[in-house]
């Protein structure tokens, strides 16, 4: 008797569990996640959005990892991640792959000096620093001192766009562009990376996403334009790029979910913190 009011006890106790597992999955209340992979600089926002997003929506949870904008745009290709970021434009033989482009933002490359080295620079005295034609900043009116380049990584959108935007690539003999930033410059692994080289070293110089500009590091103005909202909304700031969220044909509704959120006003009200809102 003992035995088949056990029997009875336990299976009373899986159907609850069964009955309760379905209860769960009717009311819709899974919880589900969405990751997102790609570039550092396009993080800092889709992470603030996803802060917002995720307390209107608890049960969607939204992971995300910044990488660089070339992992970014694989993983969207090969569907290792629901959303890729990109903070440049995609390469030709990307574009071959029928990614879906999500504008949500502009943002501006600043160049930046160290507070205690304040100069300003043409378009074309840039490129000659980056790529060591001018290797003395008394040579663009400044100290008699060596300036020390810092680049970005490679696979970095921010320096894709900025050594595009520079003129900083040329073509090699296969057709192929490649970077001609000067081969002993310091290679510093995301935005972050790069504003601390710069803080911490008077003669040095690198560029940062304008989303990443503080206190500790002087922006350059650019043929006497600075890097602003306003002037890169104008076109009077040349040095500045699209950031991308890119899809794999269809998306689930947690993920359309995410990308309507990120394009509404409330969304695009976080993305102005750092960025430049897409809407008018």
């Amino acid at each position: 008797m003992k035995k088949i009011m056990k029997s009875v006890l336990i299976i009373g106790l899986l159907m609850a569990t069964l009955v309760g597992c379905g209860s769960k999955k009717e009311a819709g209340v899974e919880n589900k996640e969405v990751e997102v992979i790609g570039s550092t600089t396009v993080t800092v926002v889709a992470q603030s959005v996803a802060d917002e997003f995720e307390k209107e929506n608890p049960n969607i949870k939204i992971n995300v990892q910044g990488i660089g904008s070339s992992a970014g745009v694989k993983a969207a290709y090969d569907k290792s991640a629901d959303i890729g970021m990109a903070s440049r434009q995609l390469k030709e033989k990307e574009k071959e792959w029928n990614l879906t482009e999500h504008v949500i933002a502009y943002d501006g490359i600043a160049v930046v000096t160290n507070p205690k080295n304040k100069v300003e620079l043409t378009k074309d005295q840039v490129k000659d620093i980056f790529t060591g034609k001018i290797t003395n900043w008394s040579e663009v009116g400044g100290d008699d001192a060596n300036i020390i380049v810092v680049s970005r990584e490679a696979g970095s959108g921010t320096r894709g766009a900025f050594e595009e935007l520079a003129k900083l690539q040329e073509k090699n003999a296969e057709g192929k562009k490649v970077s001609i930033v000067k081969r002993d410059a310091l290679v510093a692994e995301g935005n972050g990376a790069v504003k601390a080289n710069v803080a911490s070293k008077e003669y040095a110089i690198g560029y940062v996403s304008l989303g990443y500009v503080d206190e500790s590091i002087s922006v350059v103005n650019v043929d006497g334009v600075e890097p602003s909202v306003e002037t890169i909304k104008s076109g009077e700031y040349t040095i500045s790029r699209p950031l991308l969220m890119l899809t794999n044909g269809e998306v689930s509704e947690e993920v359309k979910a995410y990308l309507d959120f990120i394009m509404s006003q409330k969304g695009q009200e976080i993305v102005a913190k750092k960025y430049i809102s897409v809407n008018k």
